[in-house]
C-alpha cells in the first residue's frame, strides 16, 4: 500500500507525469475513433490531460485524502455524436472498447429535470495501452458522452455560472432562462434525430451522403483536423459513380483502411493537413480530405474506373496528385 501523498508532492508529480497522461488520453481516445470507425457510429473524439492549475485548484479545494489517487479526471475524452438516439450506442462501444471502472448515467434520475443541468452521462475507463503512474498502477480516463447540442450547453453554462455554491444563487429571470435553454436543448436532439432518420431513408439523398458519412469516421482515425465540407460533396458526387455496387461498400472500406493503415498513416503524414505539403506549398489538396480514403481505395483496386469516371467531371490534376501520393500510375 503505497503512502498518501501531499498536495505539493501530487503537484510535482502531476507536473512530471503531464507527458505520459496525454499520452494515455491520447491512445484511449484513438482505439474509441477506430472502435467507432467499425461500427459505423458517428461522433467526435477530443482527448486531453487536466491543465496543471486545474489539478492543483482540485487538490486544494476537495477535501482529498490523496489528491493524486483521489482526482480521477487527470486524463479525460469526449465523445460528442449528433443526437440522443446515438447516446447508447455511444455507452455502449465505450463498454465493449474498454476497461469500465464505472458509469455515472443521470438521464433516468428522478428529480434531475428540476437542476440547472444536463444529464451527466461520464464513464470512468481504465487508458488504453500501458500508461502506468509512478505507483504502477494503469491511468484512468473520464470519458463524457454528450450530444452537439449538449455541449454547447454545457460550455456556455460552465462559463455562465461556473460552480456556484446552489442554485439559489442565480436570480430567478436568469434561472428561467437556462431551462428554457435546457428546453430547447431537448427539442433541437428530437429534431435532429427526426431529421436524420429522414435523411436516411431519403433514396437521392441517402447513397452519398452515407458514403461521406463513411469516408469521415474512418478518416478521423487518421486525422482530426477540419476539412472543406462543400468540396467533399462535389468529389463523393463523382467518386458514387466509380464505386459501383455501394452494398458493403462501408465495411470493405473499413477493411482497406485496417490493411493498409500503415501505408496510410504516412500518407496523411507526410500529404495531410499538418504537412509541409499542405501548408506551405498548397498541394496535395484532397490529401487533407475523408474522401481521400475512397480515392486510395479505388486506385488500389479500380484505379481504371476511377480514372474514367473522374474524366470530364474534375481537375485532372487533382486525382494525379493522390495517384502519385498512392505510388500508382494512371
Amino acid at each position: 500500500m503505497t503512502t498518501p501523498l501531499t498536495i505539493n508532492e501530487a503537484f510535482r508529480r502531476y507536473k512530471d507525469q503531464l507527458p505520459v497522461i496525454e499520452k494515455a488520453a491520447q491512445l484511449t481516445a484513438a482505439r474509441i475513433r477506430r472502435r467507432a470507425a467499425r461500427l459505423h457510429l458517428s461522433c467526435q473524439v477530443t482527448s486531453r490531460a487536466k491543465e496543471i492549475s486545474s489539478f492543483v485548484k482540485k487538490a486544494y479545494t476537495k477535501p482529498y485524502d490523496d489528491p493524486w489517487k483521489q482526482t480521477t479526471d487527470k486524463a479525460g475524452i469526449r465523445i460528442v455524436v449528433p443526437h440522443s438516439g446515438l447516446l447508447n450506442p455511444a455507452l455502449a462501444l465505450v463498454k465493449e472498447s474498454l476497461t469500465v471502472i464505472k458509469v455515472e448515467d443521470d438521464r433516468n434520475t428522478p428529480g434531475f429535470e428540476e437542476r440547472l443541468k444536463y444529464p451527466r452521462l461520464h464513464v470512468q475507463v481504465q487508458s488504453y495501452g500501458e500508461e502506468k503512474d509512478p505507483d504502477g498502477v494503469p491511468y484512468e480516463c473520464e470519458v463524457q458522452i454528450r450530444t452537439e447540442v449538449a455541449d454547447v450547453w454545457a460550455r456556455m453554462s460552465h462559463s455562465l455560472m461556473y460552480k456556484p455554491g446552489s442554485t439559489t444563487d442565480i436570480p430567478s429571470d436568469v434561472r428561467r432562462s437556462l431551462y428554457r435553454l435546457i428546453a430547447l436543448v431537448e427539442l433541437y436532439d428530437s429534431e435532429v434525430e427526426r431529421g436524420v432518420e429522414a435523411l436516411a431513408a431519403h433514396p437521392d439523398f441517402s447513397r452519398n451522403n452515407s458514403l461521406l458519412t463513411e469516408a469521415e469516421r474512418i478518416y478521423r482515425t487518421f486525422s482530426t483536423h477540419p476539412y472543406n465540407r462543400d468540396l467533399s460533396e462535389d468529389i463523393v458526387d463523382v467518386l458514387v459513380e466509380a464505386i459501383g455496387e455501394h452494398d458493403g461498400y462501408a465495411d470493405r472500406l473499413m477493411e482497406f483502411a485496417e490493411h493498409e493503415r500503415e501505408r496510410l498513416e504516412r500518407a496523411y503524414q507526410d500529404y495531410g493537413p499538418t504537412s509541409e505539403h499542405f501548408l506551405e506549398h498548397g498541394r496535395y489538396m484532397l490529401a487533407s480530405q475523408p474522401e481521400s480514403l475512397i480515392i486510395f481505395e479505388r486506385l488500389a483496386n479500380a484505379r481504371y474506373m476511377l480514372d474514367a469516371t473522374w474524366e470530364d467531371n474534375l481537375e485532372k490534376h487533382l486525382l494525379t496528385d493522390m495517384a502519385k501520393i498512392w505510388g500508382t500510375a494512371l
